[in-house]
């Protein structure tokens, strides 16, 4: 059975919807795992329209549901195994170099990092599979940090597994209107987005203030 485009507005035309709706009715599950390992690797292909269609095709019988969550989930992890070996090819080394050559950041927020991810590695990995972005992101300090491949892995599909069955299980029910997923997760990864924003506004602000003082003292 095929997804029938013209039945109704709500079934995807073109954009990425169209893609994605292309790649799961000719290739089934693999098309979607596919989908979703690129999405890894380029976070603007948003995950909250990928899995939902995803589901809706489920639902019109082009692939079963369970395929969906397997390939999906199966993406997921591979795409966020290449972002981990990127992160594990620049090493330690280099990213302290290209950190040196920053602005606004000392090396010791580096090292701090480092000291973060450590201690919280793991629930970043695993929780960081459901924040927009994020979820992308999370993959290189593992990688640099050369967490054990086994727990990076475990948590991935975890973390993956449950953020893909939401949406995918949600295009599955809502069926013609699973666009209606994409707009509320977009909602929420906007939130998510401008308040990692503000965060960051707030720290070089931070750091621009405490080098202007440093200036001064230096200059009295």
């Amino acid at each position: 059975m095929h997804l029938t485009y013209a039945a109704s507005p709500q079934e995807p035309s073109g954009g990425i919807a169209g893609w994605a709706a292309g790649l799961v009715e000719t290739m089934g599950g693999p098309g979607a795992g596919l989908a979703i390992a690129l999405e890894n690797l380029f976070p603007p292909l948003p995950s909250e329209v990928i899995l939902p269609l995803t589901g809706f095709a489920a639902g019109q019988g082009v692939l079963s549901l369970a395929s969906a969550l397997f390939w999906t989930t199966l993406g997921s992890v591979v795409g966020a195994l290449a972002l981990y070996w990127i992160g594990a090819w620049v090493g330690r080394e280099r990213m302290h170099t290209i950190w040196a050559k920053l602005p606004l950041v000392k090396a010791s927020d580096l090292v701090r990092t480092e000291e973060w991810f450590a201690k919280h590695g793991t629930k970043a990995v695993f929780f960081g599979r459901m924040v927009p972005v994020f979820r992308s992101l999370i993959s290189v300090p593992a990688g640099v940090e050369r967490m054990p491949l086994h727990v990076f892995v475990t948590l991935t599909t975890l973390g993956s597994l449950i953020w893909n069955s939401v949406l995918v299980m949600a295009g599955y029910w809502l069926g013609d209107r699973w666009e209606a997923v994409g707009t509320y997760v977009g909602l929420a990864s906007k939130v998510v987005l401008a308040l990692a924003a503000v965060a960051l506004v707030t720290y070089v602000v931070m750091r621009l203030r405490g080098a202007d003082r440093a200036h001064h003292r230096r200059s009295s």
